[in-house]
């Protein structure tokens, strides 16, 4: 196995990936290909077993772009982007611009292994079913992790996703509710996938987020997709990453 590792590791490194990432990229992809097909009580991924065969198949070639192509699609189906929501979620979701439950990439979690601590407290704000929280705790096990989300059902697929992974239940807090009624208070690291479009209610709500985290006496990180939160930050908060995809914040003495 070492030497298959340090085989698949050759395959993957890419100049935009530090060795590390590289390294963190392999774990992830050992996980998804060790684990047993995942509950799936809404048939959010009637095509998994298709993904994963063509994944595996993919190792078995050692074809590092066919790798990463299979496990991205791997990854967006247990993302479950075919997202259950009731008509008047969608409403309230399309009304405020939110994006529906698109995958945010691997790229974050391979970024965040510097700023989640054992005692980090992190959220995700607009979180689906909660794949990418999960995977945060499962990779970097810490304190607790915040999942918001607006749909139930897809809360419930979440909770099926935690078993899955085997995270514990202690580990995460899963909140049913509207994004805009979230505070950062007593957050370490802050994932979002551009949860509201920044005007009408939405623009609100990201005011209201800055001014919460300049009243932190806290350090804190923010993980931002599609970001719209960066006009709304004060000069405190500094740009660590920015890719166009990601964009990447902290405060204090963070990481």
């Amino acid at each position: 196995m070492p030497d298959l590792d340090s085989r698949l590791l050759e395959a993957l490194s890419d100049e935009d990936r530090t060795p590390e990432e590289t390294t963190r990229l392999l774990r992830l992809m050992r996980l998804f290909l060790d684990l047993d097909p995942p509950p799936d009580p809404y048939d959010l991924f009637p095509d998994y077993a298709r993904h994963k065969a063509d994944f595996s198949k993919a190792l078995d070639e050692l074809d590092g772009e066919r790798i990463e192509e299979t496990f991205l699609s791997l990854y967006c189906h247990v993302h479950g982007h075919e997202a259950p929501y009731t008509p008047d979620e969608r409403r309230l979701v399309d009304a405020t611009g939110g994006y529906w439950c698109h995958a945010g990439g691997i790229s974050p979690l391979l970024k965040a292994a510097p700023f989640i601590h054992p005692q980090t407290v992190s959220a995700d704000l607009g979180a689906g079913n909660g794949l990418q929280g999960l995977l945060l705790q499962k990779l970097y096990p810490h304190r607790k992790t915040v999942q918001i989300e607006i749909s139930r059902r897809m809360v419930d697929a979440g909770r099926g996703l935690q078993e899955w992974l085997g995270v514990p239940r202690e580990r995460v807090e899963w909140v049913v509710g509207d994004v805009c009624d979230t505070s950062p208070g007593n957050l370490d690291f802050i994932y979002l996938y551009r949860p509201l479009r920044p005007e009408g209610r939405g623009r609100k709500f990201y005011q209201d987020f800055a001014r919460a985290l300049e009243d932190q006496d806290r350090p804190v990180v923010i993980f931002s997709i599609a970001d719209c939160l960066r006009e709304f930050l004060s000069p405190r908060f500094e740009v660590f990453h920015a890719s166009g995809h990601l964009t990447c914040f902290r405060s204090g003495f963070a990481g």
